[in-house]
């Protein structure tokens, strides 16, 4: 009873945390370590289509937000922050970040790289980022999300809402019995390490007009790595590791599933591996296809 009691009394105190009103308090740059502040304007001096920081901002998707993170569990990052901790930073620090959120001068920090072992043999490289700001960008993903997944290839599986690895082979199932025997399976290597951060930052403008949200995922992309004590620059690639890195990744390969639709192929693509492409081809000996995630 005591533990229900708590942990619905930090609840409270996060929601009040997470409330819409802003602070009048004067930020000093100096103390925090970011740049200088850009100008500042209210919610109401910005046409609807740029006011996605306030979407990002409201309570209830905070919320939703920091029960993923605190459910997902997870490593700290660089500043040796754990989820069971996190609360409570939040209850003192929350108003002064979203101040930041709001005004557009929101700083990440680098993250933090290991390395983990590939079912396959090798390694693949993850980058860990602090509690913070896996909150800040999975509270990105989810408004994201939501005005984007409709619009991606309904032959996409990976990385989606409602969506899974089995389904894809059912699809892919379905593509065979209606005839298509031909499979090419592929798998994009190094993806996620090799993505091009103007390319990508130039595909989410289209979608997104609100120049801090823009200016917060680039600075994700090029916070930095550290790795055996030092931080390395992040000229391309999306991290592992982020929950907006697999958002970001579909919208890449969006334009591959559109170009393959073109063409006409058959296929299902799951995260950066297997576009299956299915020709039309009759007679030939059935092949199962395999699809894997690649990642």
């Amino acid at each position: 009873m005591a533990r229900l009691k708590g942990a619905k009394r930090q609840k409270n105190q996060l929601e009040l945390a997470f409330g819409e009103q802003r602070t009048s308090e004067a930020r000093n740059p100096s103390q925090e370590g970011t740049e200088a502040p850009v100008a500042k304007c209210s919610a109401e001096s910005l046409a609807p289509e740029e006011q996605w920081m306030e979407k990002v901002c409201q309570r209830e998707n905070l919320w939703q937000a920091f029960k993923r993170v605190k459910g997902n569990g997870g490593s700290p990052g660089i500043d040796g922050m754990t989820v069971d901790d996190f609360a409570d930073y939040l209850k003192q620090h929350w108003i002064t970040i979203r101040e930041q959120l709001l005004s557009g001068i929101y700083q990440p920090q680098p993250v933090r790289r290991v390395e983990i072992p590939k079912p396959d043999g090798g390694m693949r490289k993850l980058g860990i980022p602090t509690v913070l700001d896996r909150l800040i960008q999975q509270a990105v993903m989810q408004v994201l999300q939501r005005s984007w997944d409709h619009t991606f290839s309904e032959s996409s599986y990976g990385f989606r809402p409602g969506r899974s690895a089995h389904q894809a082979v059912a699809r892919a199932q379905q593509h065979i019995a209606a005839g298509h025997r031909w499979v090419v399976d592929l798998d994009l290597e190094k993806f996620f390490d090799r993505v091009n951060h103007d390319k990508l930052m130039s595909q989410v403008a289209k979608r997104v007009k609100d120049r801090r949200l823009l200016r917060l995922i680039r600075s994700w992309l090029t916070a930095g790595v550290l790795e055996s004590g030092l931080v390395e620059p992040t000229e391309e690639g999306t991290p592992q590791g982020g929950p907006l890195s697999p958002l970001l990744s579909n919208l890449v390969l969006d334009q591959l599933d559109r170009e393959l639709e073109r063409r006409g192929h058959r296929f299902v693509r799951y995260a950066d591996g297997t576009p299956v492409q299915m020709s039309n081809l009759r007679g030939a000996s059935p092949l199962i296809p395999i699809v894997r995630s690649g990642i």
